[in-house]
């Protein structure tokens, strides 16, 4: 009996939450450490599952990286990385389209599904949804322009298509491939992609799922909430360092675009999309546009 009371106080204690989002947008960027087992994909799913019933409407960007190179590994497609990129050549180019737009892309859709929602599966190309340019990155050390193949940049993202499906009640579950000028594919970077995803249909929250705890402080403590000032701030100082900066400075585009806020989350922690929408303290980092007490946030 006490379960059960818990559970009953738990769908309470998230009712104020769910009035609040009921109708708003939340993209969520889904790879790394949360698809690292069965487990914790139909974690990720049921949470999708969840706000979809509630009236939340979930829109998912998802990555891929490690099935790519277990894949190119397979195949003996050599492949090399510069600035944290891959570098993309025509034969990978055809791995990264097979496995993101076709295996990882179709297992996230069928286990949504699976648990009892609508989900369907797509890539940028899909109705020129995302439209890409060769990447123009940069060597850190150098300056120099690095050729990084058939990596692009995303020039545009046209949501129309995001519109009809979620009017049709959908979740969309985007492989980040992007389409050029004369419809050749590029590989995106898949917290870029979801950023711009987030941007054009105007989120109400974006949420990053990575493998640490949040954006943590020069002790290793989690931040629970900071300004996109402060962010900008903590990177220019090296109080965030290594592999967060590009995630942080993606949610900072986000919040430049127009979502509300971005939230910075341990995928391996089960059900860490709800902990993070549905309670007070969160279990992530929250990041925000206003400064804390202007009373916009």
């Amino acid at each position: 009996m006490e379960g059960y009371i818990r559970k009953a106080e738990t769908l309470i204690e998230a009712l104020p939450y769910i009035r609040e989002f009921t109708g708003k947008t939340v993209v969520v960027k889904y790879g790394g450490a949360a698809m690292k087992d069965d487990g914790r994909m139909a974690s990720f799913a049921q949470d999708i599952v969840l706000l979809q019933y509630v009236g939340i409407r979930p829109v998912v960007v998802h990555g891929g990286g490690p099935q790519i190179d277990r894949m190119l590994e397979r195949l003996s497609i050599p492949t090399r990385r510069a600035e944290g990129l891959r570098v993309t050549s025509p034969e990978a180019m055809e791995v990264v389209e097979m496995v993101l737009g076709g295996t990882v892309n179709q297992r996230i859709v069928a286990l949504i599904n699976t648990f009892g929602g609508k989900a369907v599966g797509l890539c940028g190309k899909d109705g020129r949804l995302i439209l890409a340019s060769k990447s123009v990155a940069k060597s850190r050390e150098t300056g120099e322009p690095l050729d990084l193949g058939l990596v692009g940049d995303v020039k545009e993202v046209r949501p129309e298509l995001l519109r009809a499906l979620d009017a049709d009640g959908f979740v969309p579950v985007i492989a980040p491939i992007g389409a050029g000028e004369g419809g050749e594919a590029y590989n995106i970077n898949g917290d870029t992609a979801a950023a711009a995803v987030a941007a054009a249909v105007s989120a109400e929250k974006f949420i990053l799922l990575t493998d640490v705890a949040g954006v943590l402080d020069p002790k290793g403590g989690r931040i629970s909430t900071m300004t996109g000032a402060e962010a900008e701030s903590a990177i220019r100082s090296g109080a965030i360092t290594g592999g967060m900066i590009p995630k942080v400075e993606c949610g900072l585009a986000a919040l430049r675009g127009g979502v509300r806020k971005v939230h910075v989350l341990d995928g391996r922690v089960p059900h860490s999309v709800l902990l993070e929408i549905f309670t007070d303290a969160g279990i992530g980092t929250e990041i925000v546009r206003a400064a804390r007490g202007a009373g916009a946030e």
